[in-house]
């Protein structure tokens, strides 16, 4: 289990001020927004806010603030939520739920995707999944989107993903990218390979 940064994240203000001086969009987004949403089993140990392009790691106080860049950052849907030190731009469940399986690495691989997104399940809606994943046009990350929902049994959501997938004629893809297909077997509904299953908590 991760623990939290030390010395709490940094003010809503100072993010949002940040931004402001630098001319970014951006939204608390990843495990930072999940564990707004009701993840609360797993706490990231940095503050993670994507924007639309690269920007170096900052520390504010004892916090660690880490950026991750996004070109679909100013078509994602956000929510004004409000934390301990003010308001927040944090990204929905839906596009948290999408971002958590594109930036699976940086958020404890997709083993601990697996285990987040079950948590955030029943803030998401159908329609509005399905209007992320057709903005970001994402078909390999759609895959691999819709075979983590299967495995976790969210029938409705996985349907809808893979009506939009099928018409686009995926292909092939490693469940976890920059893993050799060598010996790899593929689940043929996503066209998703796999060497081990995803551990998915009871």
């Amino acid at each position: 289990m991760c623990a939290g940064p030390a010395g709490g994240p940094p003010p809503s203000w100072f993010i949002h001020d940040l931004m402001g001086a630098m001319h970014l969009p951006y939204y608390l987004g990843l495990l930072s927004a999940a564990s707004l949403q009701g993840a609360s089993h797993q706490q990231p140990q940095e503050f993670q806010v994507v924007t639309d392009r690269s920007v170096r790691p900052l520390a504010a106080g004892r916090a660690r603030i880490r950026f991750f860049a996004s070109k679909y950052v100013a078509g994602t849907a956000v929510q004004s939520m409000k934390t301990p030190t003010g308001s927040m731009r944090v990204s929905t469940p839906e596009a948290t739920v999408v971002d958590l399986v594109r930036f699976a690495k940086v958020a404890g691989h997709l083993d601990n995707v697996a285990a987040v997104i079950p948590e955030l399940l029943p803030h998401v809606d159908p329609q509005r999944l399905l209007r992320t994943v057709r903005q970001r046009k994402d078909v390999p990350n759609a895959q691999r989107l819709g075979y983590l929902l299967d495995r976790l049994r969210a029938e409705t959501l996985a349907g809808l993903v893979h009506e939009w997938i099928v018409r686009r004629g995926p292909r092939a893809v490693p469940l976890r990218p920059g893993r050799s297909p060598h010996n790899a077997r593929e689940d043929q509904r996503w066209h998703v390979l796999f060497s081990e299953p995803l551990e998915i908590e009871p």
